[in-house]
C-alpha cells in the first residue's frame, strides 16, 4: 500500500511538471559573482521555500533578506501551510516563472523525490534544515539532525538524572530532519552508541534502564492538535517527568498544557529551537533548556549558495564539502547563557 502511494505520488509529480515545463529552459547564469549588475541574469532570482508555518522561519527569511543584499540577489520566502500539496505547487510555479534557484525543505522526500529531480533539471536546487538525500539536489544547508537530537537528549539526561517517564512531541516524521532529531534523542537518553540509521517506532514504548519513553506524538504542524497531545500526555501519565518538544512550536504548546494543569513545576520541559516562549521559560525555569539551530544563518547562506551556483562558481567556490554539505552547527541553550542569545537573536531579526 504505502509503495503503492510513493509510485503514484511520483507519476503525479513527474506528470504534472513535464506538462508545467513544456517549452521552458534553464535559466542563464552570469560568470562572475562580483560582475556589476548591468542586466536582469545579473541579479539572480531565488527562491526560499520552508516546510511550514512557524517562528522558526520567520527568523530564516529575515537571513534570507540579508542575504539578498549581502549577495546582491532578488529573494522571495515561500511557506506553505498547507502540507504537502501547497509546497508542490509553490515548486512548479517558481520554476514556470523561471526562477534561477530554490532552496526547499522537504516535507517527504521519499515521496518527493521526482518532483525534486525534475525541478533539479530547470533551476538550481538545494535543501536547507531537512535534506533530500537521494534526489538530485545540489547540496545541503543546514545541521546534522542526528547529532542535534544527541545534543538534546543530554540535556534530558541534565533534568532528569534519575531518568523517569518522557514523552516527545514533533510535527511529523515523513521529514527527514524529524526522523533522525527524534531518533537522536532517544539513543542519547539511552546510552546508545550512534547510529543514524538505528529507527525506534514512534508509537511503541521503550523502557530501558531507569528510561521509560512513552511515545512520540505527532501533529502534522497543527497547533490544536499539538497542544491536545500535550494533555492527552498528561492525562495518560500523571506521573510523567519530562516532556521535549522537537519543532519549534511544540515547547510552548507544552508549556500551556502545563499551565492550565497546574502542573509547570513538576513536569520537566526540553526543548528546541528558539521560539520567544521557550526562552522566557528558560529565564522563568519552566524549561530546563533548548537546543537551537541557526535559521538566519539557513537563509543568508540558501541565498549565498544559490547566488553564487547562478553566476556559475563550483559548489567547491562556495565552501560546499565534498558530500554535498554546508554545515551550521546547533548549541544548547540553558540559563547561563540565554540571554546572550536571545539578545543576538533580536538584534538579527532588526528587534534591536
Amino acid at each position: 500500500m504505502k509503495r503503492h502511494l510513493r509510485l503514484l505520488l511520483g507519476v503525479s509529480a513527474v506528470t504534472s511538471l513535464a506538462m508545467i515545463m513544456t517549452g521552458c529552459s534553464s535559466s542563464e547564469t552570469a560568470s562572475n559573482e562580483n560582475s556589476s549588475a548591468d542586466s536582469s541574469t545579473d541579479r539572480p532570482k531565488v527562491a526560499y521555500v520552508t516546510n511550514g508555518v512557524a517562528s522558526f522561519w520567520v527568523i530564516a527569511e529575515s537571513g534570507v533578506k540579508q542575504g539578498g543584499e549581502d549577495f546582491d540577489a532578488d529573494t522571495q520566502t515561500l511557506m506553505p501551510a498547507e502540507g504537502i500539496g501547497d509546497q508542490k505547487r509553490m515548486i512548479e510555479d517558481l520554476i514556470t516563472k523561471g526562477i534561477d534557484g530554490i532552496a526547499v525543505s522537504p516535507i517527504d522526500p521519499v515521496n518527493q523525490t521526482d518532483l525534486l529531480n525534475q525541478a533539479a533539471k530547470y533551476t538550481k536546487l538545494i535543501t536547507h534544515d531537512s535534506d533530500a538525500p537521494d534526489s538530485d539536489r545540489l547540496c545541503y544547508i543546514g545541521m546534522d539532525n542526528y547529532i542535534a537530537g544527541r545534543m538534546c537528549g543530554e540535556l534530558v539526561k541534565e533534568a532528569m538524572p534519575d531518568g523517569g517517564k518522557v514523552a516527545i512531541f514533533i510535527g511529523r516524521l515523513e521529514q527527514d530532519n524529524a526522523k533522525r532529531r527524534r531518533q537522536g534523542v532517544i539513543d542519547a537518553i539511552l546510552g546508545r552508541s550512534e547510529d543514524p540509521s538505528r529507527y525506534d517506532l514512534p508509537d511503541a514504548e521503550i523502557k530501558e534502564g531507569p528510561w521509560h519513553i512513552v511515545g512520540t506524538y505527532t501533529d502534522q504542524f497543527d497547533r490544536a492538535q499539538g497542544k491536545a497531545n500535550a494533555e492527552d500526555a498528561l492525562s495518560r501519565h500523571p506521573d510523567l517527568a519530562g516532556m521535549v518538544g522537537l519543532f519549534a512550536y511544540n515547547p510552548p504548546l507544552i508549556l500551556e498544557a502545563l499551565k492550565q494543569a497546574d502542573k509547570l513545576n513538576e513536569v520537566k520541559v526540553i526543548a528546541f529551537d528558539e521560539a520567544d516562549e521557550t526562552l522566557q521559560g528558560i529565564i522563568d525555569g519552566h524549561v530546563h533548556g533548548t537546543v537551537v539551530q541557526n535559521p538566519y544563518e539557513y537563509g543568508r547562506q540558501s541565498v549565498r549558495v544559490l547566488a553564487g551556483l547562478a553566476r556559475g562558481q563550483s559548489l567547491a567556490d562556495l565552501g560546499i564539502s565534498e558530500d554535498g554539505f554546508l554545515n551550521i552547527s546547533a548549541n544548547q541553550i540553558r540559563s547561563d547563557n540565554v540571554e546572550t542569545f536571545w539578545a543576538e537573536l533580536k538584534k538579527n531579526l532588526g528587534e534591536q
